[in-house]
């Protein structure tokens, strides 16, 4: 069953008024609820979710030997596990069905010519990268500037204000488990491309954009530039310290070359 709360299955319950959960919360909850009453989750998010998403299928039905990417791709199954972070998985999928459809794509390609192999490879990698750890920035070209020049403080500081005509929107499913027990130096991955303005807040626009545009080519130069999430105004109280973003740790400065020594 999934159970989730149980303390044997040890899920944390996710807390669905957190502004990086908002997007998830009503189909969240939802499931969240049926797992409650003992469905299983995958069961449960085909319940919720519908033809939005692929079919979802207990872990034991992906045969021994067999690649995950590739049997979602040849079934059109996606095998699920009780845990936080397939929940958050199928959550993803039911607003990014296209995406995440051309990502699955990508991947069954890579495997089918090189295999599996002990290693996944530079293309695989980023690909999983973006799957498990992007986030999506639609923004004014002043936090573009200073989000990739990694000025923390005129970002989150002098350009405060400007954070009222962003819209940032997690994609990695990893990341979104992490934040269920938030803590500082939790770090996704900005997709360098923004995304259009013309879209406005239509995820489903988001979804089809994306869908059109990414290849493995792209995804192989690891299109990505870090972002410590609880940074951004507004996602967590300590931050409205500028003091909060002088932890070097978290907020690390660009890397610089260094001379050779002779």
């Amino acid at each position: 069953m999934c159970a989730v709360g149980n303390a044997v299955a040890g899920w944390p319950a996710p807390d669905w008024a957190q502004p990086w959960n908002a997007p998830f919360a009503v189909v969240g909850a939802a499931v969240r609820a049926a797992c409650e009453q003992g469905v299983p989750l995958p069961q449960a998010l085909n319940l919720r979710i519908g033809t939005a998403g692929p079919r979802f299928v207990r872990q034991a039905e992906l045969p021994e030997g067999v690649a995950y990417e590739q049997f979602i791709f040849e079934q059109g199954a996606v095998p699920t596990r009780e845990g936080l972070h397939d929940f958050f998985n199928g959550l993803v999928w039911a607003r990014f069905p296209a995406t995440k459809r051309l990502l699955n794509r990508l991947q069954a390609a890579q495997i089918a010519q090189a295999g599996v192999g002990q290693v996944r490879g530079p293309v695989r990698d980023a690909i999983t990268l973006f799957d498990e750890n992007a986030v999506l920035l639609q923004a004014p070209d002043a936090i573009w500037d200073a989000l990739i020049a990694r000025e923390w403080t005129r970002l989150f500081v002098d350009l405060r204000s400007l954070w009222g005509q962003t819209r940032l929107v997690l994609f990695g499913h990893a990341l979104t488990e992490k934040l269920v027990s938030p803590y500082k130096s939790i770090t996704g991955h900005v997709y360098r491309v923004p995304v259009p303005p013309e879209l406005g807040g239509d995820v489903a626009a988001w979804d089809r954009w994306l869908a059109a545009r990414l290849t493995a080519a792209e995804l192989a130069t690891k299109p990505f530039t870090p972002l410590p999430v609880l940074g951004v105004p507004g996602w967590w109280p300590a931050n409205q310290d500028p003091a909060f973003y002088d932890d070097a740790t978290v907020f690390r400065p660009p890397r610089t070359a260094f001379a050779p020594t002779t």
